[in-house]
């Protein structure tokens, strides 16, 4: 679709007023301006965008889809930019916006052409225009780059789930037509990445067979920025309590509890119960600070009232901790629905220590008002099947 937001301003007036003349009134633009803006969106979205009628334009279903995300991307748009200066609101192109969104990113504006795939003085040229239009810096150049100040940031990530609305609403025309665009990004975390993901995405591969699927790991905090910012879809992993920012909504699937893991032959492994002190004489691998699993592992022994274990390697890696406790004596602490596989392969054993009581939930994290495309959709579905799977699955096992 055309990214000429005119183009998709006249379209909207003309839905809400249902006449090109008024929508050409409202904008102080020709009607031949209007009409022709209509014929390059309705080339572009592959068919008929309004029914023409005695009483006035009405929009197709095509047009309704369309619609819905435009709204979506000016109502983003509008409040900071004509906070910034009114004449933004006619002004402003989405070319700018990318630049925008790419020199707040990189802090570079070398950077940032190099990934628009344009010369840095056009890169430049479309910033410099924006700050002349709002009368004011919206960058501050240091020594050390150009750093974009808290107000270009709010715009700039409004900019940012802006296009992303636009974006959503190829992948919705391109399906409307039997197609598929755009593409399923998911942040994820360590036990959605071995676990839920790989039977849900197998499953979607059924049903998207050419769609392009992306999965992003990384530190939450990390993964968080971009999924507020529009860069993920959604993040599937351990959930937060409480959440972190109000812009976010937590949909859990199911509750998991931890495992203590160790090697075969491991002294513990012989011992029928196993008590605090035990645990407290050995080495451990354990997940990074902040994460739920790592504050679970120390409720464990605050809550006995005993000191937390301090030989501890800080790891994420399920590759390095299984290789590390193989190695050696330490012992392990990560999810139980993680451990399953290893325990039944033989390559670990865990521990019979009591971690019922320690649960975390484990579910999806995406943005408040977030509207999921039919594959996203999907996505969502197998995944919550996935989890009624594993959630029966421990519940036998108990």
């Amino acid at each position: 679709m055309s990214r000429n937001l005119r183009h998709l301003r006249l379209f909207a007036a003309v839905a809400e007023l249902k006449s090109v003349t008024l929508a050409a009134e409202k904008w102080h633009v020709s009607q031949p301006a209007v009409t022709q803006a209509l014929n390059k969106l309705e080339l572009q979205a592959g068919g008929a965008l309004f029914e023409r009628s005695r009483t006035g334009l009405f929009p197709t279903s095509r047009a309704e889809i369309l619609l819905r995300r435009v709204d979506s991307a000016f109502a983003l748009l509008d409040p900071i930019s004509v906070s910034i200066s009114p004449r933004l609101r006619t002004s402003l192109t989405y070319a700018q916006l990318q630049a925008l969104v790419a020199v707040s990113e990189s802090e570079n504006f070398t950077l940032a052409a190099r990934q628009l795939g344009l010369a840095q003085p056009t890169v430049h040229r479309a910033v410099t225009h924006i700050e002349q239009e709002a009368a004011r810096t919206l960058f501050e150049r240091t020594a050390f780059g150009i750093i974009p100040t808290r107000l270009c940031q709010s715009f700039a990530r409004a900019a940012r789930l802006a296009i992303y609305e636009l974006d959503q609403a190829d992948a919705e025309l391109a399906e409307l037509d039997g197609g598929e665009a755009g593409s399923l990004v998911i942040g994820a975390m360590p036990l959605a990445r071995s676990v839920l993901l790989p039977s849900a995405l197998a499953r979607f591969r059924q049903f998207y067979k050419e769609m392009v699927v992306r999965v992003i790991d990384g530190p939450y905090q990390s993964l968080l920025g971009d999924l507020r910012r529009g860069s993920l879809d959604l993040l599937v992993g351990a959930l937060r309590d409480p959440a972190p920012i109000a812009d976010i909504v937590q949909v859990p699937l199911f509750d998991d509890r931890l495992a203590l893991l160790a090697r075969p032959g491991h002294p513990l492994t012989a011992q029928q119960t196993i008590s605090i002190g035990d645990l407290l004489g050995y080495p451990w691998v354990v997940p990074h600070q902040g994460t739920p699993t790592r504050s679970q592992f120390e409720t464990f022994f605050s809550d006995a009232g005993s000191r937390v274990p301090s030989r501890l390697i800080e790891a994420g890696s399920l590759l390095l901790m299984r290789g590390l406790l193989l190695e050696s004596d330490h012992l392990g602490c990560i999810s139980q629905v993680q451990a399953r596989p290893e325990c039944d392969q033989g390559l670990l054993v865990q521990l019979p220590f009591e971690t019922a009581q320690h649960v975390r939930p484990i579910g999806l994290t995406y943005r408040t008002g977030w509207r999921p495309t039919r594959p996203q959709q999907k996505i969502m579905d197998l995944l919550e099947e996935v989890a009624e799977h594993l959630d029966e699955g421990y519940s036998l096992s108990l």
